[in-house]
């Protein structure tokens, strides 16, 4: 019985792109003709026509499956039904706009059967057409997490991988609500290759990622694979005291050269300070606390309104 690849396609108003994507994704399944494949396009509330464009194709091809969300819950939610609903031996993960060229797909195969290794990525060996701020954030980023937490997150990585089914039911067994699939990639270990590759325009159509959500994405990750931040309260706690005990030794000092500092000038800024570091390690907790908040209500991390494997 010949083996079988499930793709995961995280689409977002893709309108433009999905047609492209098929057919390239078609060229890379007729030359990978001794494995049978399925592509699932999980519509993550599109509000264009990337649904009626990916239903056309389910039926004309019984490849190609899809499902639909009631609204927009964010590309890793996007991912996590994917997986959930994946059937393959090895289960990949694309986006559709041709970012991550498909016939590295058949180097990822071999990877994986000939090489042993349990999962096949992708990383980008540059950032060309990307703002230079993006770009020096997104380094910095990697950086600053793999030293806070406990999670592999190789630079440049794209979520475009092929895995066996032992790592993805690892990833799946993960339930987490705020999901940070980067980090869960390299938190859940086994033995990773990885691709290079010089970055790729989008076949059509604009990014969905602004700054101001790349920023949100990251502090998540941040979060979600580090007690660091929870440390921040201990440390300004140790600064403050520091830096009482020197404004004591100051105060001393002046009083013993007949100098007599005002009250206020030595009390009011002093307040404003701890004032300051008190609403920052708040602000930190009650990041943490949001979490527990958001877990412990167990919401559904996405709810279908249409799907192929419902029919």
């Amino acid at each position: 019985m010949a083996q079988k690849i499930s793709i995961v396609v995280p689409c977002y108003n893709e309108e433009e792109c999905v047609n492209a994507y098929y057919e390239s994704m078609k060229a890379v399944i007729a030359r990978m003709n001794k494995v049978d494949f399925e592509l699932i396009f999980v519509d993550d509330g599109s509000r264009d026509k990337t649904l009626e464009l990916v239903k056309a194709l389910a039926e004309k091809d019984k490849q190609v499956k899809y499902i639909s969300f009631s609204r927009n819950f964010g590309k890793e939610a996007a991912i996590y039904a994917g997986l959930q609903n994946a059937t393959g031996d090895f289960v990949g993960l694309m986006d559709a706009d041709l970012q991550d060229p498909p016939e590295l797909l058949i180097e990822m195969y071999k990877g994986i059967t000939e090489e042993g290794f349990d999962c096949v990525g992708c990383r980008r060996t540059d950032r060309k057409g990307e703002p230079k701020i993006r770009s020096w954030f997104a380094r910095k980023f990697y950086k600053l997490i793999n030293k806070m937490s406990d999670a592999d997150i190789t630079d440049g990585a794209r979520d475009y991988r092929l895995m066996t089914r032992k790592m993805t039911n690892a990833i799946l067994s993960m339930a987490e609500v705020d999901r940070f699939s980067k980090g869960i990639f390299g938190w859940v270990g086994f033995k990773t290759k990885w691709l290079e590759y010089q970055n790729i325009d989008r076949v059509a159509g604009t990014t969905k990622w602004n700054f101001k959500k790349l920023t949100k994405y990251a502090i998540g990750g941040i979060e979600d694979f580090s007690t660091a931040p929870l440390k921040i309260n201990m440390i300004l706690s140790v600064l403050l005291g520091l830096g009482a005990f020197g404004l004591f030794v100051a105060d001393i000092v002046m009083w013993c050269i007949g100098v007599a500092p005002s009250i206020f000038m030595t009390i009011s800024p002093l307040v404003c300070f701890v004032g300051s570091l008190v609403m920052l390690g708040s602000a930190v907790t009650s990041d943490y606390i949001a979490k527990i908040f958001r877990q412990a209500k167990n919401r559904p991390i996405y709810i279908v309104k249409d799907s192929s494997f419902e029919k």
